[in-house]
């Protein structure tokens, strides 16, 4: 088994990928023309947006059923910091400042524009 993708649901597809790209610096890598789901180049694991309702084309259930979007994602990075505060001027929702963990790595928390929990911190040595 392979981790190929993370899929996020989201009230815009758009939205998010824009969001992402301002926030966190990841550059589009495929949106479709419906505009209810969307790729980032991420990686080898890629990070994806579907909207609400393809939650309901999907799935079969609707986002206001009680599904909540409680999911974190994690960017690495070697400068905490500076990232952190790009985030937050690109509109994320501080949860936590930067802090060094005891096993020596620099951790910060913020929350998208849709509610998912977005980790920075440095690579783990």
């Amino acid at each position: 088994m392979k981790l190929n993708y993370v899929i996020i649901y989201v009230d815009s597809a758009v939205k998010a990928t824009e969001f992402y790209q301002k926030a966190f610096g990841l550059k589009p890598k495929f949106i479709h023309e419906s505009n209810m789901y969307a790729e980032m180049d991420s990686g080898e694991t890629v990070l994806a947006f579907a909207s609400n309702d393809m939650l309901k084309m999907n799935i079969g259930i609707e986002a206001k059923s009680g599904v909540k979007n409680c999911f974190e994602i994690a960017f690495s990075t070697n400068d905490v910091k500076r990232d952190f505060g790009k985030a937050i001027r690109n509109g994320a929702r501080e949860i936590k400042k930067p802090e060094i963990k005891p096993w020596g790595q620099t951790v910060a928390y913020v929350q998208d524009l849709f509610g998912t929990i977005v980790e920075i911190c440095t690579p783990m040595e």
